[in-house]
């Protein structure tokens, strides 16, 4: 892919992205109904994952890492499918 995935990156503009259902299997693997979600459909990755009260950073790797050959491993995708607490 040509552009960078950013925080602002929004659910819809990932899910265009990965037509072959990878943003949507992550987003299964994090255990975010987003992909099947209207109210959330064009909100940016990093509120999304907020919303989720996941780490922001992590969750911003693990997509990003969907263009690797091999795409996100499984120690990366825990990390951002952990629920961290909210200060």
């Amino acid at each position: 892919m040509d552009a960078q995935i950013r925080g602002s990156t929004t659910i819809v503009e990932l899910l265009r992205r990965y037509p072959g259902g990878e943003a949507a299997r992550l987003m299964s693997e994090l255990s975010w109904a987003c992909a099947h979600c209207g109210g959330a459909f064009h909100e940016p990755l990093t509120m999304a994952a907020k919303r989720h009260a996941c780490d922001p950073r992590a969750v911003l790797e693990a997509f990003r890492s969907l263009d690797d050959a091999d795409g996100p491993d499984p120690e990366l995708v825990r990390r951002a499918a952990t629920r961290v607490r909210q200060a």
